[in-house]
């Protein structure tokens, strides 16, 4: 038989060999969240300049495919994950509401960039001011464009929300670099010309 070791919370775990058999319980909502968390099938709604950063995303050298999320699907049927990127103006307002509506349950928002998450820098009458006054969203990514390092913490937060089932929405916090400390920084200026 194999080693018997004791896990967190107080929950003892049986490590079996290979040719032995065994089964496992858990909650069948928790089983059903950690396979949701590992299968995000992303339908990219992408209308301006933050689809640099995306397609940087999708790239091998930040690699989607360690949270599941690398394939996109391009049909909101299939999706389950609707990627905001860019502003979003009021003539695409309803056609997002309607993509949404045609999402199966349960579906994940994530407003990526600024102009997606408040309406970025556009204060005007034909832009909308965030995706939330026409749909709800799960994670708020901000940036003009948000670095790839903030999109992979909020997929990270994403996984998270959908481990816990929890619906409210979340932000990304800004990273502070540890190596910079405030009364560290180079100050610029002129440089002296003695004569």
């Amino acid at each position: 038989m194999g080693e018997m070791t004791t896990g967190g919370a107080g929950t003892t775990i049986q490590v079996l060999e290979g040719s032995e058999t065994g089964f496992a319980t858990t909650r069948f909502d928790a089983l059903l969240n950690w396979a949701r968390k590992y299968s995000l099938f992303q339908y990219p709604f992408i209308t301006a300049c933050c689809a640099m950063e995306f397609m940087a995303m999708a790239s091998p050298r930040f690699d989607m495919a360690r949270f599941g999320a690398e394939a996109p699907r391009f049909s909101p049927r299939q999706a389950d994950l609707l990627w905001v990127v860019g502003t979003i103006s009021q003539r695409q307002a309803p056609a997002l509401k309607r993509i949404y509506e045609q999402m199966a349950d349960p579906k994940y928002v994530f407003a990526f960039g600024t102009c997606a998450s408040c309406g970025g820098f556009y204060d005007n009458y034909t832009t909308l001011a965030g995706i939330d006054k026409v749909i709800p969203v799960d994670v708020y990514v901000p940036g003009c464009p948000p670095r790839p390092e903030a999109v992979i913490d909020g997929l990270l937060l994403l996984q998270d929300k959908i481990a816990r089932g929890d619906r409210t929405p979340a932000i990304v916090k800004p990273r502070r670099d540890p190596t910079v400390q405030a009364g560290n920084l180079v100050r610029l200026g002129k440089k002296s010309t003695a004569t």
